[in-house]
């Protein structure tokens, strides 16, 4: 019998097989991915991303209904969170991540690894 996947296990095979990036947990229960120092976003067990992105991204993704505000930072753009609920969901999870690794990676490169 085959286990389904669970959003979180999705998207962290996904983001983790991306040059660089590696995942774990983080000081208060969030499960990051990070491209060397820099965190590209982090998930909150399987139902919510949260993450961010320059003021003007974040007003195109925010108009677009795909993000909303961070609950910490309410009010403040360029933090966003992303309710995750359905497949669809899931794969546009993947998808902002992907925005934030690309940016990273076209402005930093990929991080050297440390012997």
């Amino acid at each position: 019998m085959t286990r389904t996947q669970t959003a979180s296990e999705q998207i962290t095979e996904e983001v983790t097989s991306w040059p660089g990036v590696e995942a774990g947990t983080g000081a208060r229960g969030e499960f990051a991915f990070r491209l060397g120092r820099r965190e590209i976003g982090h998930l909150h067990g399987d139902h919510v991303l949260h993450t961010g992105f320059p003021k003007a991204v974040w007003h195109e993704l925010y108009e677009q209904g795909r993000i909303d505000y961070h609950p910490v930072f309410p009010g403040k753009p360029g933090y966003a969170a992303r309710r995750i609920e359905t497949d669809d969901d899931v794969r546009d999870a993947i998808v902002l991540l992907q925005l934030n690794y690309d940016r990273s990676v076209a402005r930093h490169g990929l991080p050297s690894k440390v012997g």
